[in-house]
């Protein structure tokens, strides 16, 4: 569910599928629900930790990491998880934070992709999934309305990042007016980039055709779909297929 709920309210309407198991880990600033095979929550707490002191020792050496909201320059020294995001964020043109959520997901996902095929990880609303059945993920634009749309995933969109930004739902720092807007890359650190990106641009419904041309700009990077919504104006672009929640 592409969301930014600082109360995580959301997660009360998911459940796991057959064979599958849900489970939270926490570490620090770091709220991640997982759903995998089995509970792996041992092996993923100690991997998390590390990424995140990889990452605060970064920001102490590098303290405008933290606080920049433009891009800084590529650092060959960096831990990857930095360099991702580093990178992310100058093709999106934001600061690297703005990258933090969805890499994070990703890194977890990918390092444990190897013992449950199937393991969707959520970090405060951004996702990273492989999966090998399909998936709905709610688009929660409006909480007081619930999730009335979904995104369709087939087995062949995996591995895949939806990540969202929300001018209106949670913490997210937008310059825009967006209830949502959800990116769809390979990449969670470009994806959580380009949300930004993107919905600084959403001032009102009438800037969604502006929104939806920079992010077909952004497809040589790797944004393979954008849902936007500002009041009761939604856009579509690319490979985006929506189903209707009953």
């Amino acid at each position: 569910m592409v969301h930014t709920d600082p109360d995580r309210g959301y997660r009360g309407a998911l459940a796991p599928g057959k064979g599958e198991t849900s489970f939270s880990v926490v570490v620090e600033e770091s709220d991640l629900r997982i759903t995998a095979t089995r509970d792996l929550s041992g092996e993923i707490a100690p991997y998390l930790t590390l990424l995140r002191g990889e990452l605060k020792n970064y920001i102490l050496l590098h303290p405008e990491f933290a606080t920049s909201l433009t891009p800084l320059p590529n650092d060959p020294a960096a831990p990857p998880l930095v360099r991702t995001m580093l990178e992310a964020a100058m093709h999106c043109q934001v600061g690297p934070m703005a990258a933090v959520a969805g890499a994070v997901a990703q890194a977890v996902a990918d390092r444990f992709a190897a013992h449950s095929p199937d393991i969707l990880v959520e970090n405060g609303g951004d996702i990273y999934m492989h999966s090998t059945r399909e998936r709905l993920v709610a688009l929660l634009a409006k909480p007081v309305q619930g999730a009335r749309l979904a995104l369709r995933l087939s087995s062949g969109d995996f591995p895949a990042a939806l990540c969202g930004s929300s001018a209106t739902i949670g913490h997210s720092l937008s310059f825009g007016r967006a209830d949502l807007v959800s990116v769809k890359a390979r990449s969670g650190a470009l994806a959580d980039a380009a949300a930004t990106t993107l919905g600084n641009l959403a001032q009102s419904g009438s800037h969604l055709p502006l929104v939806l041309e920079r992010a077909q700009e952004l497809a040589r990077f790797g944004i393979t779909g954008v849902f936007a919504q500002v009041d009761d104006t939604v856009g579509v672009w690319g490979d985006m297929e929506l189903a209707v929640l009953e």
